[in-house]
């Protein structure tokens, strides 16, 4: 059995492996996520007021992003160790939500959506855990990569405009 191209985790036997990058040119290459932490008007309110008793929400959602960032490769099987040159973490309080946004940097011969998605969930897991005393309903929604640019496969970017047909594909 040959390695099928649309298949590059599986060797010539049809095993899982991990995909070489060796021969790969090491490039800029920048990845933007986001996702949202849907939560009453009450509990967005008392992040803003500073009054959650397990402390300052914000700068512990933003350190476990950049920590999880960092640990990619720990966390997902497949994924390559790489050097990170930066991550950015925004998170904004809303009326109903927590939006978070990371953006990762690195110079190397793979690509960094994962490590900016993993940081999203990371940002948005600790929220909920900071968060779950006030409200247990609160719910994890919209992770997505937004962008990215660099490496062999060239720039995207997140449809925002895309037809009713189109945005079915993205719900199954």
């Amino acid at each position: 059995m040959a390695q099928d191209r649309m298949l590059p985790h599986l060797n010539a036997a049809g095993e899982v492996h991990m995909v070489s990058v060796s021969g790969k040119d090491e490039t800029l290459r920048r990845a933007t996520a986001q996702g949202r932490l849907r939560a009453p008007r009450s509990v967005c309110q008392s992040v803003r007021d500073g009054t959650v008793a397990k402390g300052d929400v914000l700068a512990v959602a933003r350190v476990a992003a950049i920590m999880a960032a960092k640990k990619t490769h720990e966390w997902i099987p497949l994924c390559h160790p790489i050097a990170l040159t930066a991550v950015e973490v925004v998170i904004t309080v809303e009326d109903e939500a927590f939006l978070v946004i990371v953006q990762t940097e690195t110079r190397s011969a793979t690509g960094v959506e994962m490590e900016a998605i993993t940081g999203v969930s990371a940002a948005l897991l600790t929220l909920y855990d900071m968060l779950k005393a006030q409200n247990r309903g609160l719910v994890l929604d919209d992770i997505r990569l937004v962008k990215k640019t660099g490496g062999k496969t060239g720039d995207y970017v997140f449809p925002t405009h895309e037809s009713e047909a189109d945005r079915s594909d993205l719900d199954q």
